[in-house]
């Protein structure tokens, strides 16, 4: 797949910066990394992406899933990123490809592509 710009979701800094990390030697370019609900949305709203990967539990307690419906709405691709224990996601939302964490480099490619292909 060739490069794609990339928006991550995450509110763990370094497992955004090894995401980060990984992206970028899979040939990605990352645009921004975002770790709060309220700056995704401004960010999906900047647009200059072309898929997201976003991180379903923040730690302020709150999900994700209103940046989802952002996504959604701009006609973005997105992943889901989860460490499990959460609970399964909307129905709007229940086919975007999942990534699960830890994260492996393996895993990421196939999630996106699976994004990308809608």
């Amino acid at each position: 797949m060739p490069g794609k710009s990339i928006l991550i979701v995450e509110d763990e800094p370094l497992i955004a910066m090894m995401l980060e990390d990984f992206l970028d030697s899979l040939g990605h370019e990352v645009v921004g990394t975002c770790e709060s609900l309220e700056e995704a949305i401004a960010r999906v709203e900047q647009g200059g992406f072309d898929v997201a990967i976003i991180d379903v539990q923040l730690k302020d307690g709150k999900q994700v899933w209103p940046v989802a419906d952002r996504l959604v709405e701009a006609g973005k691709p997105f992943v889901l990123a989860t460490g499990g224990h959460v609970e399964p996601p909307p129905a709007q939302h229940s086919g975007a490809p999942v990534l699960s964490k830890p994260y492996t480099i393996d895993a990421i490619e196939p999630a996106l592509e699976r994004a990308l292909a809608g």
